[in-house]
């Protein structure tokens, strides 16, 4: 699951160009997911804080808690090395990273950072460096943005057991009806499903890495589907229930989600409707995600479908967002983004209509923009005749 050391070496020319661009002496990342991206660092996070110095010339530093030093060595992460004693310490971890950067011997007076940076800890640099500044940076959100190959490889990987993992909970439900026994609950199918693609990864992977999940799903029927977000809960699944698996798996913390909406028993006139409007702004959102375009224009067009339909007063959230090494990161498919959609982006399509004491109905494709269109990574069948389960 380890991307290449060419790889790496690809994305820190990249960040040291972006860094020359914005007049940067250097980028500090703090946030887990930067950390994994530019030094392929992953670690559990707790209150002792990692920190990934990357001047703009020389090796990055990567600043690790003194436990986490042999793990981070097995990782052979593509930064050198060092670690502080403890949280909070006597010698901080701020002030052990001020000394890196002061001693690194060249100029750090301009300093780029993410949104991550505590109060605390930007206090207690500023005090140990204080002919530094430290400036919010989007560098490396800028690079994240754009898959390279490799990244794509793991993300296509992930793709598949997303809709093994949709298949599995589906396969659930029918040996349910089956048997004459009880359905399962909410809880049950959740569990079975980030089971099911938890088991995958292990069994595939020799070094199974993550900055946020491996796999995982929120499971939601009948009147709780209503909720874009709600969580499982130990209500049992029941006949004629709409039920959504919301679904997600990371390979090499690259995610990917992959959503559907099934029906138990015959689909009413009231669930058809509602599944044909979501079928069809999920299908206007995906042609939609072509490069050239802006993420608003995008997701006005999409969500006007609804609204044609004359479901608007059901719609609860954007058409998407930006999917990486965090399974939601910038850009975002919504009215207020402007970002130009460009080749290598990799975006969720995920529109839905949500009606209160009913239910909902979310379709969700992972999709990459290419120069020539949109490409789906996921591939489980959307269409309503393909997603009822009959007793």
């Amino acid at each position: 699951m380890r991307l290449s050391p060419a790889h790496y070496a690809g994305v820190h020319a990249s960040l040291r160009r972006a860094l020359d661009e914005d007049g940067l002496d250097g980028f500090l990342a703090t946030a887990p997911a930067d950390v994994a991206y530019l030094a392929g660092f992953f670690y559990a996070v707790t209150e002792r804080p990692v920190y990934l110095w990357f001047p703009r010339e020389g090796r990055p530093v990567c600043l690790v808690p003194q436990h986490d030093d042999e793990y981070a060595r097995l990782q052979r992460i593509e930064a050198d090395l060092a670690t502080y004693a403890e949280y909070p310490g006597v010698d901080p971890a701020e002030r052990v990273l001020a000394r890196l950067i002061a001693g690194a011997g060249r100029s750090a007076a301009r300093i780029g950072v993410s949104g991550g940076l505590t109060l605390a800890a930007l206090g207690l640099l500023t005090a140990a460096l204080p002919g530094s500044t430290f400036e919010t940076s989007t560098a490396v959100s800028r690079l994240r943005v754009v898959k390279r190959p490799e990244e794509l490889e793991r993300h296509r990987e992930a793709a598949a057991i997303c809709d093994e993992m949709l298949a599995a909970g589906r396969a659930l439900i029918e040996d349910a009806l089956r048997s004459g026994g009880p359905l399962p609950s909410e809880g049950d199918l959740a569990r079975h499903v980030i089971g099911h693609g938890t088991d995958a990864m292990y069994q595939r992977y020799d070094h199974v890495i993550y900055t946020t999940k491996l796999a995982g799903g929120l499971v939601y029927a009948g009147p709780n589907s209503a909720h874009p977000h709600g969580l499982p809960s130990r209500r049992r699944l029941e006949p004629g229930d709409t039920v959504i698996l919301s679904l997600g798996a990371a390979v090499g913390s690259r995610f990917v989600e992959s959503e559907r909406t099934f029906v138990i028993d015959e689909p009413s006139a009231d669930q058809r409707r509602y599944f044909a409007a979501a079928a069809q702004a999920q299908e206007v959102g995906t042609a939609g995600l072509r490069a050239g375009r802006s993420c608003a224009e995008v997701n006005r067009e999409c969500l006007d479908v609804i609204r044609g339909h004359g479901l608007g007063a059901y719609l609860r959230h954007r058409q998407g967002h930006g999917i990486g090494v965090q399974n939601h990161e910038p850009p975002w498919v919504e009215d207020g983004d402007d970002t130009v959609i460009g080749a290598g982006m990799v975006l969720s399509s995920e529109p839905g209509v949500y009606v209160p004491g009913h239910g909902g109905y979310r379709i969700s494709d992972t999709v990459l923009i290419t120069e020539d269109g949109p490409e789906r990574l996921t591939h489980y069948p959307r269409a309503l005749e393909e997603n009822v389960i009959a007793p």
